[in-house]
C-alpha cells in the first residue's frame, strides 16, 4: 500500500478550510445585507417584502402581479396587500398591458429610485472600492460564482415552496 503524500493531505486540508470560509462569508453576507435592508426599509416606512418586492419591479418591471408574486415567492394575496401599500406610497404604479388591455402591469415611479440609492450610497461607496482592487478576470470569476449562488438560492427557495425537500 502507498501511503498518501504529505502535500496532497495539505492541499485538501486547505480546500476544506476555503469550502468552510467561503460558505461562512455567504452567510455573513446574507446577514449583513438584511441588516442593512431592515434599516432601509425602516427609513422608508416600508413593511417586510415591500422593499424586496419594488427591487424586482425596478429592476424586471414592468411586470404583471402574478409575474411578480412567481418571482417574490409570496401567494397573489399576499402579493395584493404589497402592491396597494407600494402605490399608497407612490413608489409604483398600476397601468393597462398594451398587449392586454385587461391585464394589469407593475412600474416603479421614477421619482422616488433617489430615495433609496440615497439610502445605499455608503453600501454602493464601498462596493466601488472593494471591485476597484480587482482585475477584470477576477471580477468575472466573482460575477459569474455569484450568479451561479444566486441560481442556487432560487432553485432551493422554489424546491422547498414546492415541498421537494427532504427534511
Amino acid at each position: 500500500m502507498k501511503p498518501v503524500e504529505p502535500v496532497d493531505q495539505e492541499a485538501a486540508r486547505r480546500r476544506r478550510r476555503l469550502d468552510r470560509e467561503v460558505r461562512a462569508s455567504l452567510r455573513d453576507v446574507s446577514v449583513q445585507l438584511s441588516l442593512l435592508n431592515h434599516q432601509v426599509r425602516g427609513q422608508l416606512e416600508l413593511k417586510g417584502t415591500d422593499l424586496e418586492c419594488l427591487d424586482l419591479i425596478s429592476r424586471e418591471g414592468p411586470l404583471s402581479p402574478s409575474v411578480l408574486a412567481r418571482r417574490a415567492g409570496l401567494h397573489p394575496a399576499t402579493m395584493t396587500g404589497i402592491l396597494d401599500r407600494l402605490e399608497r406610497g407612490g413608489w409604483i404604479a398600476r397601468e393597462r398591458d398594451p398587449a392586454d388591455r385587461r391585464a394589469v402591469l407593475i412600474r416603479a415611479e421614477r421619482g422616488r429610485g433617489a430615495e433609496v440609492l440615497h439610502l445605499y450610497a455608503g453600501m454602493n461607496s464601498a462596493m466601488d472600492q472593494i471591485i476597484g482592487e480587482y482585475d477584470e478576470t477576477q471580477l468575472e470569476l466573482l460575477a459569474g460564482f455569484l450568479r451561479q449562488t444566486a441560481e442556487a438560492g432560487r432553485a432551493a427557495a422554489e424546491e422547498l415552496a414546492d415541498g421537494g425537500a427532504d427534511r
